[in-house]
């Protein structure tokens, strides 16, 4: 039974380069997620009076 190395090379390079390509599409997606993660929030508003806090003085 022969082998058919140059098969197996073109298989080997197409597996390499998918998995390089789903390495590199995963880092950006995690930087874009970091990103929305990092600066999508909304400060609570402070609803209780504090009695010590001088800013709350009228």
């Amino acid at each position: 039974m022969d082998i058919n190395w140059n098969i197996i090379g073109v298989v080997a390079i197409l597996v390499l380069v998918l998995v390089v390509l789903t390495i590199r599409k995963n880092l950006r997606e995690k930087k874009k997620l970091e990103n929305l993660l990092n600066n999508d929030f909304k400060k609570a508003e402070k609803t209780d009076v504090d009695a010590d806090d001088a800013a709350n003085e009228k």
